[in-house]
């Protein structure tokens, strides 16, 4: 007889609610992509990504991955997000938000510059979106950026990778082998 570990409830319940409270919050937005694909299914790879290569199960931040866009690209205020999944989650969903308020050139600085001194829940996020945006971009780009521009987005994105190392290696060798296709 195969008998199945147990599966940590209060974790799924976690997650399940952050994949429902991100849909709703994400449910009128659209990637950037040629596909214009449900901006939804974002977070989800970047979930998918955390726990099938990642091996990752820390509740926390599985549901904080599902979360990581929803402070930056969406009318979700910190308040709201530590009273739904409480305050790990927020800080985790908080370290990998840029500031909308700055420049965009000032905003992809900081991420390279903060990466190392980011917890180790927040490396495994931020390595995760980085993987699904690369590969989103080799695949779907969006279709009025120039290749130089599209170049230069993956050049950023590694520089923000390498900044990571050391982090998580099955994820750091998914990046590098998906920033080498096409």
């Amino acid at each position: 007889m195969h008998s199945e570990p147990p599966v940590d409830e209060d974790a799924i319940t976690l997650i399940l609610q952050a994949l429902r409270f991100a849909a709703r919050k994400h449910s009128s937005q659209r990637r950037k992509g040629s596909d214009q694909s449900p901006y939804i299914n974002h977070p989800i790879d970047v979930l998918d990504l955390l726990w099938r290569v990642g091996g990752v199960r820390r509740a926390e931040v599985l549901a904080a991955a599902v979360l990581h866009d929803t402070l930056e690209d969406t009318a979700t205020t910190p308040a709201e997000l530590e009273a739904a999944f409480g305050r790990e989650v927020l800080a985790l969903v908080q370290e990998v938000s840029d500031d909308k308020r700055l420049p965009k050139e000032e905003r992809k600085r900081l991420q390279v510059e903060h990466a190392p001194a980011l917890s180790e829940g927040a490396r495994l996020i931020k390595l995760a979106d980085k993987i699904s945006n690369v590969r989103d971009m080799r695949h779907t780009p969006p279709v009025f950026w120039s290749r130089q521009r599209r170049e230069e987005y993956l050049a950023w994105a590694a520089q923000v990778v390498s900044r990571l190392r050391g982090t998580n290696a099955a994820l750091e060798a998914e990046f590098e082998r998906v920033l080498r296709e096409g």
